[in-house]
């Protein structure tokens, strides 16, 4: 599958909630968890791979998450600052402030109702992925500046590079 990177449109696009549970979209799931695999991420949302649906993996200490339709319902009072990546914004790293607790609510592939609370970085990957979903990056949730300047680095790697595929 192919990853979308920073200037697609699709990543700026809020997605549509899943309405099918069916043998494609489980498919899709399974690919989506190689892609992540072979370009060493931990998450990967649907729109990165240019599709405008409400679902994304997650694969953590050897735990692989298949996130449908996902809410976040309640967000914890500590607050951590932890250092992200994005593979739809390639070699760019940066602290970002996050709740270190959430409470999820989320469909399985199969449709089933799943609620749980998240804690470290399963909470801060889904926070990540979830933002995917509504049209937000990470480096939105940082600096102006430091925004700035990274987006002059993309430029001149965009110049520099062909588009990745994994």
């Amino acid at each position: 599958m192919k990853i979308y990177v920073y200037e697609a449109p699709i990543l700026r696009k809020k997605s549509e909630n899943v309405t099918e549970f069916n043998d494609e979209l489980r498919k899709t799931l399974d690919e989506m968890v190689e892609t992540m695999r072979s370009a060493k991420g931990i998450g990967l949302a649907a729109n990165q791979v240019g599709i405008d649906k409400r679902f994304f993996v997650l694969e953590i200490e050897d735990e692989i998450y298949k996130v449908v339709n996902p809410e976040i319902i309640k967000f914890g009072d500590d607050i951590v600052e932890f250092e992200e990546g994005c593979l739809s914004i390639p070699g760019i790293y940066k602290k970002v402030l996050r709740p270190d607790t959430i409470l999820v609510r989320y469909q399985d592939e199969n449709g089933n109702l799943i609620e749980k609370e998240l804690n470290d970085v399963p909470s801060r990957a889904f926070q990540h992925e979830f933002d995917h979903l509504e049209g937000v990056l990470f480096i939105d949730k940082i600096s102006p500046m430091s925004r700035n300047l990274i987006r002059k680095k993309l430029e001149l790697m965009k110049k520099n590079s062909r588009p990745r595929e994994f």
